[in-house]
């Protein structure tokens, strides 16, 4: 679960950053982790150039879409961060472990149901984000948007994506830093449901995503604060 310690950032020349988010699911016709992408992408933090990749929320399919898109970046990739929706929680979080397993709670949009599953057959049991996972909590918070730490990024394709991610990584870029961040229900899906769960905008959660985007690019050494609740 340990990785050697990424080189310090070239200030001279601009990030290069991955941002995916997943396509609608579970009856949902938004998704707000894609809609904040599209944002960001369309208007990144000065020195970091961001490219926006949408995900299909489908086990497997879901890592396929990414290897691909990592490859497309090409050898100036810098970071990856993968976005997902949680709904029911309360601001963006920042997840800091991704766990070898798939254990569906629901099917996918493919109509998988894994229980029990590797993400990746003879994988570590789990990797930590290697982005600063405080600081970037801390930087969104900064700017006007709540932000967390969180110990879970659950068992659907969220964690499933992030696993995937760190693995890849981990083996095959070591150079590049990635992580992911869960973002909660817009308004506009906080009001279909009953009781209301915690919702933020979907522009809120962009502008505190570039926060954490613009501290990552910049930032190897994290913030030794403590940030031990569950989500």
């Amino acid at each position: 679960m340990t990785a050697p310690p990424p080189a310090a950032p070239d200030p001279s020349s601009p990030a290069q950053v991955l941002v995916t988010g997943f396509a609608p699911f579970d009856g949902e016709e938004v998704n707000p982790s894609w809609q904040a992408a599209e944002l960001l992408a369309a208007d990144p933090p000065p020195g970091v150039r961001v490219r926006a990749v949408r995900i299909s929320c489908a086990f497997g399919t879901a890592l396929e879409e990414l290897r691909a898109a990592v490859e497309d970046a090409g050898d100036g990739l810098d970071l990856v961060v993968c976005l997902g929706q949680a709904g029911g929680r309360t601001d963006l979080t920042v997840e800091r472990v991704a766990l070898n397993v798939d254990d569906a709670r629901i099917p996918d949009n493919a109509g998988r149901r894994p229980v029990d599953e590797p993400v990746v057959a003879g994988g570590p049991a789990a990797y930590f984000s290697t982005l600063p996972i405080k600081a970037c909590a801390a930087a969104a918070r900064e700017a006007g948007v709540p932000a967390s730490v969180s110990q879970t990024a659950g068992t659907f394709v969220c964690n499933h994506l992030f696993y995937g991610l760190a693995h890849l990584l981990a083996t095959e870029h070591p150079a590049v830093r990635g992580g992911f961040v869960h973002v909660p229900y817009t308004p506009q899906q906080a009001a279909a449901h009953a009781p209301t769960p915690p919702s933020l905008s979907v522009r809120d959660a962009a502008h505190g995503l570039a926060a954490m985007v613009a501290t990552a690019a910049r930032t190897t050494v994290d913030l030794r604060v403590a940030g031990g609740a569950t989500h």
